[in-house]
C-alpha cells in the first residue's frame, strides 16, 4: 500500500492530538506549575513540540469557551480554573483539603499577622508550626528572613497566585497603588493653583 501525501498528514495529526491528550493529562493529574524539564521527563515529547502544543492548549481554552486555563509564570505551566469559578473551586475544596487543619490555621495565622516571628507562631500553633512553616517554603507560599534568633515570615507573591487572589488584594501593593495614584493626582492637581 502506498502511503500518500494526504494519509501522511492524517498520520502526523493524529499523533499530534494524541500528544495534546497526554498533555492535558499531565496538567490535570499535577495540580501545580510544571517545568519543560518536568514536562519532557512525564510526556517523553521534545520541548519543540511541547512549546508548540503548550501554544495550541492555551488557544484552545480560549477559542471553547472553556473553565479551564493554562498560566504561565517564569517558564513554567500549570492548568486553572479561569478566576470566575474559583468560587466553586473553594466550595469543592472545604472536602479534602491539600492542607490539613493545623495548617490552614497555621498559614492563616501568618496571613493575618504578617510579617511575624517564626518563635510566636510556634508559640501559638506548637512545635508542629515548624513542619507547617517549612511546608509552606518548600511551596514558596511564604519567605522567611533572619532575624536575631529567630526568621521574620511574610507572605510571597506565589501565595497570591496559589491561592489565585488578584494581586490587587495583596495589601502591601494596594498602598502602594493608592499612594502612586495620590502622587499623580497631587502632581496634575498642582499646576491649577
Amino acid at each position: 500500500m502506498d502511503i500518500t501525501s494526504k494519509t501522511a498528514e492524517e498520520i502526523d495529526q493524529a499523533h499530534e492530538r494524541e500528544d495534546m491528550k497526554k498533555l492535558e493529562a499531565i496538567f490535570f493529574v499535577s495540580g501545580r506549575f510544571l517545568t519543560m524539564q518536568d514536562l519532557i521527563s512525564l510526556s517523553d515529547l521534545n520541548p519543540i513540540i511541547i512549546t508548540d502544543l503548550l501554544e495550541q492548549l492555551i488557544e484552545k481554552y480560549d477559542k471553547e469557551d472553556s473553565a479551564l486555563m493554562i498560566v504561565e509564570k517564569n517558564n513554567m505551566w500549570k492548568m486553572d480554573v479561569k478566576p470566575q469559578y474559583s468560587d466553586i473551586i473553594n466550595r469543592l475544596a472545604t472536602g479534602r483539603s491539600e492542607f490539613t487543619k493545623a495548617e490552614q490555621e497555621t498559614l492563616a495565622i501568618i496571613a493575618y499577622k504578617q510579617p511575624i516571628k517564626q518563635s510566636v507562631i510556634v508559640k501559638i500553633r506548637g512545635n508542629k508550626a515548624y513542619e507547617h512553616v517549612k511546608k509552606f517554603i518548600d511551596l514558596e507560599l511564604i519567605k522567611k528572613k533572619k532575624i536575631g534568633h529567630t526568621y521574620e515570615l511574610n507572605l510571597s507573591e506565589e501565595f497570591y497566585d496559589y491561592f489565585n487572589v488578584l494581586d490587587s488584594k495583596n495589601p502591601l501593593e494596594k498602598k502602594n497603588n493608592n499612594l502612586a495614584e495620590g502622587q499623580t493626582k497631587e502632581a496634575e492637581g498642582g499646576g491649577d493653583g
